[in-house]
Formats: structure tokens, sequence, C-alpha cells
């Protein structure tokens, strides 16, 4: 009964997004129901894939639901560019790196830590270390890129050109990687059990089906009246894409990773989240640099200084926490701790 409740209180702010967009001239109530939206459509996205994902086994369910969770982040970054937003662009995608990385790791890790009775929260190590080398992969990316652009060396003017550079050696790697993540997975591991509220196959294909086509539709409603609500409130574009969207286009990581650590599934929770955060940014990010190719402003991985400094650090604290297996509350509070830095600093930029 809830579950019908929340689907149907989606579609009608979805609804309501569309008729805002439309038939007013209300930037900042469409800005501002298009973003709640935005996170509904993302916990329905997170629904769906939980239905197909529980006929496999986690590997492949927790694969799934980053890949497929990311959806309206990528429309928003797509619809971004398409007006010229690089700004915004490149905010959200590295506002969902902070956000899954930093506040929904950090709080599935006090969740699962608080179920433990010694008050730490224990998963497999390998899947962290992996992604988090991903992670560090992609991150030097932008360190070199960053210090090059502004040394001023001949290199700072091929911004562009390494940065293809870089997004094509980046999905190369994460092929690899994801070759051997989903072939690595034991054979006789059990698929997830069916749980009551999982919906039938039929109904979770056609939920997912509606959801994405309404993140495509509502992205580009929150893209076109992003600049005068944004104006309007007084908010910065780049708390917008930092904290905004990097929260409400990665619902599905909020709700579903932390629900996970919560009930004791700690391998599956750092699964979801953890995929998340490597898939970000050793897949989307760089496919989106591509991308942006058929566009008139492009993506490239030059980034504020200070964020480049906030992704290395934040890089390594999710490295140290999470890589031996092992994390204690307080380790979850440090990572929602440094999230709350880059959200403050995002709201005076």
């Amino acid at each position: 009964m809830r579950r019908a409740a929340f689907i149907a209180g989606t579609a009608v702010l979805v609804a309501i997004g569309g008729a805002l967009h439309y038939s007013t001239d209300q930037p900042v109530a469409t800005f501002v129901v298009c973003a709640v939206a935005l996170g509904g459509l993302a916990w329905l996205v997170g629904l769906g894939t939980e239905s197909v994902g529980s006929r496999f086994g986690p590997a492949a369910t927790g694969l799934m639901q980053s890949t497929l969770g990311n959806l309206p982040e990528l429309f928003v970054v797509l619809f971004a560019l398409s007006a010229g937003e690089t700004l915004v662009a490149q905010t959200s995608i590295l506002g969902s790196l902070f956000a899954n990385g930093l506040l929904v790791l950090g709080g599935a890790i006090v969740a699962g830590s608080a179920r433990a009775a010694d008050g730490c929260m224990r998963f497999n190590p390998r899947l962290p270390n992996d992604t988090t080398v991903l992670v560090l992969l992609a991150v030097f990316a932008i360190v070199v890129l960053g210090v090059a652009d502004k040394a001023g060396g001949r290199a700072s003017h091929h911004a562009v050109e390494i940065s293809i550079v870089g997004a094509v050696v980046l999905l190369a790697i994460y092929a690899v990687w994801l070759w051997g993540y989903l072939h690595s997975e034991p054979v006789s591991e059990p698929a997830l059990e069916e749980a009551p509220h999982h919906l039938p196959l039929p109904q979770a294909l056609l939920l997912l089906a509606a959801a994405g086509v309404g993140a495509a539709f509502v992205s580009d409603w929150f893209v076109s009246e992003l600049d005068s609500a944004v104006h309007s409130l007084g908010i910065s574009k780049a708390f917008t894409g930092l904290v905004i969207v990097g929260i409400a286009g990665n619902a599905v990581e909020n709700f579903v990773g932390i629900s996970l650590a919560a009930k004791g599934e700690a391998d599956l929770a750092i699964s979801v989240i953890k995929n998340s955060v490597s898939q970000i940014a050793a897949f989307l990010y760089p496919a989106l640099v591509l991308a942006s190719l058929a566009f008139s402003h492009r993506l490239t991985f030059v980034v504020n200084p200070v964020l480049t400094g906030a992704l290395l650090v934040a890089a390594i604290a999710v490295w140290a926490i999470g890589g031996d297996g092992r994390a204690a509350t307080f380790e979850g509070c440090a990572l929602i701790g440094l999230y709350a830095i880059v959200a403050a600093l995002a709201w005076f930029e």
C-alpha cells in the first residue's frame, strides 16, 4: 500500500512539474518540484532494479542498481551540456561522487555498525579496494589536468584532447575490471531471495521503462528552469550541481545502500554504493566527456582546484576507511563530516 502511494505520488509530481513548465512562468516552483520528482524517480528505478535483480546474484544486482540508478543524473548532465551549462554538468558529476562516496557510504557505515554487536560493520574488502583503484585513476586524470591547466604550459591548451585520451583509457580499464568482476562471482552463490515487496518481472520492467522516460522529461524541465531559479533563490550553480543534483539524482544509492546496511546486508550495501562511485568516476564521467564532443560546449577533466583537492582527499579517505573490510561508526561520521564541509564550500561559492 505504501509502495503504491509512493509510485502515485511520484507520478503526480512529474505531472505537476510538466504543468508548471509548459503552462506557467514559475521557475522556482518548477525547479523545486522537478528536483523532488527526480529523487522519486530514482527511488522507483531502485525498486524496479531490486525486483529484477532478485533473479541474480549480489554482484550483478549491485551493478544493475548502480547503472540504472544513475539514469536521472545522466539525463541532467546531457541536457545541461546541450543548454551550455557546462558548470552544472561537471559539478553534477562531482556532486554524485561526493554524495555517494562520502554521504551515502558514511550513512551506510553508521547504519551497519549500529546493527553490529561490537559497533563495527564488516564486509568483503575486495570490491572496496577494486573500486577505489578505479576512482583513484579517475582522480589522477583530474589532478594531472588541473595542475597542467594552472601551470600554463603547452599541455594546458589541449585540455579537450587530453581529456579524450583519459576518457578512452578509463573506459577501457573499467571494461576490463567489469569483465573480471562479473565473472568472479561464485557460481554456487544464490540469487537474492525474492522478498514480498519485490514486483513481478513484467511490472518491474514496465516501472523501469516508465521511470526512465520520466527521468528524461523531468531532467529537461529541471535544466531549462535552472538559470532563473538559482537567480531567484540566491544559490550558486555550483551548489545546485554538487548538492541538489548530487543527492536527488542518486536517491537510489541513498535509500537502497543505507537500508541494506541497516538490514545487515553489508556486502550488498557496499556493492551498490561502491559500484555507483566507481561507475560515475570511471564510466559515466569519461563517457560524457566523449558525448560532449557532439555539443558546442565540451566537458573535460579540468576541475576547479579546490574541488580537485577535495576529490583527492575524499578518494584517499574512502580507501583508508573501507580498504580493510571493516568500518566503525566514527568512520562513517567522518565521511559524512567531509561531505558537510564540501557542501558548505559549494554554498558559499
